[in-house]
């Protein structure tokens, strides 16, 4: 079985998403999962805008990255620039895939307007998945 890795700083939300997204979008021969450099805990505004799109992720878990599984990848997604440039070694053979996203738990202002921002991030998330499972 083929395995991806996204991975973003705290896997509260961008990866949590994209993750999300993989298990709905990409075919069965992938093994997908998402990280963090750091725990963050799983964003409750992800899980909500996930949700408005009938996608679960709330028993999804914020999760540090694991070497083993990371070393087994064929792709690995970061999806923003500390992961990129925190992100352990990896073997030549992995494709790496970088997609810059603003971080939306750092959204400010009501919640409403904070849902606003996790949800142009979650749509851009989705955009990019639909189009890697066309090239994958």
């Amino acid at each position: 079985m083929k395995k991806i890795y996204f991975l973003c700083t705290g896997n509260s939300a961008r990866s949590q998403m994209a993750e999300g997204f993989a298990k709905k979008y990409l075919s069965s021969d992938w093994k997908i999962q998402s990280a963090g450099v750091e725990k963050h805990g799983l964003n409750p505004f992800a899980v909500k805008v996930m949700q408005q799109l009938n996608i679960d992720i709330s028993k999804q878990y914020s999760k540090l990255i694991d070497n083993n599984y990371l070393q087994q990848c064929q792709l690995i997604v970061t999806l923003c620039g500390d992961a990129k440039d925190r992100c352990p070694m990896t073997p030549a053979s992995i494709k790496k895939i970088h997609w810059e996203l603003i971080d939306p738990a750092r959204a400010s202002g009501t919640e409403e307007e904070k849902m606003h921002v996790f949800e142009m991030v979650r749509d851009e998330i989705k955009d990019r998945v639909m189009q890697l499972s066309k090239e994958i």
